[in-house]
């Protein structure tokens, strides 16, 4: 065997590992936790729902005008021990960011203020309802978002969200596996 032979040979042996490992993730079993994102056993292992409100306008602390969105993830469960919620269920992780960039994120945002926020959460299937709140300070930019979760139960929830000023409160709908 020529040198171009086992060249060719080794290369097409590597293709054929990557095209297996991609076909054919580790995808843990129903009895493991749920993990959130990638883990180096494979991707999610939970059912999920991604959601994005849109931009609540309000005034910060202080003479301030700002700009709050969040985005999430409504899963399952139970979430895995190393993350943010151990154990839980039926809930939605908040990603909350505030401000905005006129060039993304490699120049300083505006319209940023120190603002507790709240989310108003009402599931439609059970009946449920309830509020959570969290300060968030102004640094919590794209780059930085401030990480919270609710528990609604499984069904569909409308969830509000706000901050405790003067506001532009804004409503969006996501299942809750």
């Amino acid at each position: 065997m020529t040198v171009a032979h086992r060249i060719l040979a080794a290369a097409a042996a590597g293709l054929m590992g990557t095209v297996v490992a991609v076909a054919a993730p580790g995808v843990a079993g129903a009895q493991e936790p749920c993990q959130m994102g990638w883990s180096n056993t494979g991707p999610r292992s939970c059912a999920t729902t991604e959601l994005s409100t849109p931009p609540v306008l309000t005034l910060g602390d202080g003479i301030c005008a700002g700009i709050v969105r969040a985005g999430g993830t409504a899963f399952d469960g139970p979430l895995y021990e190393y993350s943010s919620a151990p154990g839980a269920t039926h809930g939605i992780e908040l990603r909350i960011t505030q401000g905005y960039s006129l060039l993304g994120e490699w120049t300083p945002s505006i319209l940023n203020c120190d603002v507790t926020v709240a989310f108003d959460w009402h599931n439609l299937d059970t009946g449920a309802h309830g509020t959570e709140t969290r300060f968030v300070p102004a640094f919590h930019t794209s780059t930085r978002p401030l990480v919270m979760h609710v528990f609604p139960g499984p069904g569909r929830v409308a969830l509000t969200m706000r901050t405790e000023r003067p506001s532009i409160p804004v409503t969006t709908e996501v299942f809750v596996p």
